[in-house]
């Protein structure tokens, strides 16, 4: 008898290629989203259930029935996680999708604040504070909410700068509008070897799956098996556009808007994927291989659109970052 799972957020990137890795591996999915269309490699193939995650009476309704797994694509706060806690009694096993920005360096500095994390980056690292003030304290304390009462095997995953098709906030953009606007010379700061850890959805979604058929609980790191720098990203999103442009990486931080790149960090973030390893886990894809085909989905996803209609969630960037005029 095949193994059910329940997905919310079934409609984003990560939860697409959660539900089409569970599919290939011989589970029934049921996604449940507020909105948006399914991608076209799941219509036909899983069930679906239309709800707002923020009304518990409906996401208890979607589990009349119970799951051997649930796997939370969406879970931002404290609240989120204490909806799974009241109806742990229908779920085998609950994974949720956290983020690598609940890392603090030693000296307590997040990420956007200059951190320096050791190297590789371990999931004993120290975290920021919980609470509601950003999107950090916030997963970390839905991290520790489900930590402290969950019954059921728990799986937190730890992603990092995510890529995959289907993207709200592809970072990718940010070389493909240079390509797209005719940039001949593409600059990057930090001498283009700034290193913010990819993670794929793939891969984010192959670890999902095999954690999820272990015991017990796990607090896993996601990320792809090389953390390629960001000179690295560009050949390789050059490569896969066919592009004659060229990266002028040059030294120090960017000035002004020149050279700042969606992954460009100071100091390495550089993850741990020994815990992930241990499992049995083993990457399915790497970012120079995963770049052309998420190329060619990002440009079909924009295609007839303005970019900030197709990719909502780069409202969250300054707009100079991708607004900015090619460089010569």
């Amino acid at each position: 008898m095949s193994r059910r799972a329940f997905i919310l957020g079934g409609s984003g990137q990560i939860g697409r290629a959660a539900a089409l890795n569970l599919l290939e591996h011989g589970w029934d999915v049921t996604v449940g989203q507020r909105h948006g269309e399914l991608s076209a490699e799941l219509q036909g193939r899983v069930a679906v259930t239309i709800l707002d995650r923020e009304d518990d009476t409906a996401l208890a309704d979607a589990l009349t029935l119970p799951f051997d797994a649930v796997v939370d694509t969406v879970a931002y706060t404290a609240l989120h996680a204490r909806q799974w806690l009241a109806l742990q009694d229908r779920i085998g096993a609950l994974a949720v999708i956290s983020t690598g920005s609940v890392y603090v360096d030693d000296e307590g500095r997040t990420l956007g604040d200059g951190a320096r994390y050791p190297i590789p980056l371990r999931e004993d690292q120290r975290r920021a504070p919980p609470g509601t003030a950003d999107y950090s304290s916030n997963k970390v304390a839905m991290e520790d909410a489900l930590l402290d009462g969950a019954r059921v095997p728990l799986k937190i995953l730890r992603p990092f700068a995510v890529h995959g098709p289907g993207s709200r906030a592809p970072r990718e953009w940010w070389f493909l509008t240079q390509i797209l606007r005719g940039a001949q010379a593409i600059p990057l700061a930090y001498d283009g070897q700034s290193r913010f850890h990819t993670t794929a959805t793939a891969n984010l979604a192959d670890l999902t799956r095999v954690a999820l058929e272990q015991p017990g609980l796990h607090v896993l790191n996601a990320a792809d098996p090389d953390a390629p720098t960001v000179t690295e990203i560009g050949e390789a999103i050059l490569s896969a556009m066919g592009s004659s442009a060229t990266l002028a990486p040059f030294p120090g931080p960017p000035k002004g808007w020149k050279g700042r790149t969606p992954w460009s960090v100071e100091a390495p973030l550089v993850a741990d994927m020994s815990a992930a390893a241990a499992l049995g886990y083993r990457p399915v894809t790497d970012y120079a291989a995963a770049a052309p085909a998420l190329c060619a989905a990002l440009l079909e996803q924009v295609r007839g659109k303005d970019w900030l209609t197709a990719f909502p969630g780069l409202a969250a960037y300054p707009p100079q970052m991708f607004e900015a005029p090619p460089a010569k």
